[in-house]
């Protein structure tokens, strides 16, 4: 993940969310984590990842725990030598956590202890004064900050004032739906990423895409990076996490960068 806008030369980028191969070793290992037969391997998972194309590794420790823990966190950053991308509540301990791991990028998102997985953009003019007292202190320490939001013009302008490096446009409502609403939802995007880019903002993308989607996501311009967990580690149950990275970066590649800038 880099903060330059994709000014249709560069590829476009894929960074892996590992979070439910965590989620497989806590069904089982939750109370005992440091047991020798805990797997499967978050940190091998990684490498795994890196082998089959990935650009980044996304991690989203929760304040409850459900799947990644922080020490996974710190042990991916030791160990594994492509940018590391930490999603996160905009809480004080996840601050904390975040200036002593020192991720290369953080992804502020939504966070409830309810929903299974994120189920909507940050709503970052509501909290803009709680993000104008995070960003800085991240910043400072040499992190870049990505914000996940809907695409709605109102949001895209107010992550740009806020100073933010990057947007990652959430793209669940593209994913789950079809027809003449999946066409309204890509129409949202679109003028989301054109607007981001226009303000300098690193345009990112992710939720729910898939195998199937993917071709469909194309039409949103100025695209520079996708994170993409779920449907990976759902493909690996058949042909192994190298081989489903290796497949989703082979259709990544026929992106039409040249025609986004």
């Amino acid at each position: 993940m880099q903060s330059e806008t994709n000014t249709g030369s560069q590829p476009l980028k894929l960074g892996v969310n590992i979070d439910h191969v965590a989620t497989l070793r806590q069904a089982r290992y939750a109370t005992m984590l440091d047991n020798h037969n805990a797997e499967p391997n978050v940190v091998m998972a990684a490498f795994a990842a890196v082998e089959g194309g990935a650009d980044s590794i996304t991690m989203h420790p929760r304040a409850d725990g459900r799947h990644v823990q922080l020490s996974d966190v710190e042990a991916v950053r030791a160990e594994v030598d492509v940018p590391l991308n930490m999603e996160m509540g905009n809480t004080p301990e996840m601050v904390e956590a975040a200036l002593r791991i020192k991720p290369d990028y953080v992804c502020l998102v939504p966070e409830t202890r309810e929903e299974l997985t994120t189920e909507g953009g940050l709503d970052v003019v509501t909290h803009a004064a709680a993000l104008r007292e995070s960003l800085p202190k991240l910043q400072a320490a040499g992190i870049e900050v990505s914000l996940f939001i809907d695409p709605v013009d109102e949001h895209v302008r107010m992550a740009a004032e806020l100073g933010a490096e990057m947007i990652e446009l959430h793209t669940g409502a593209f994913a789950n739906h079809l027809g003449e609403e999946r066409e309204a939802e890509l129409e949202r995007l679109k003028a989301a990423a054109e607007l981001g880019h226009s303000l300098g903002l690193q345009v990112n993308a992710g939720h729910g895409i898939n195998y199937q989607n993917l071709e469909d996501l194309f039409a949103v311009p100025h695209l520079a990076e996708l994170n993409i967990g779920h449907t990976l580690v759902s493909r690996s149950v058949f042909v192994g996490l190298v081989e489903a990275v290796r497949e989703m970066r082979e259709g990544m590649d026929a992106y039409p960068t040249g025609g986004n800038a």
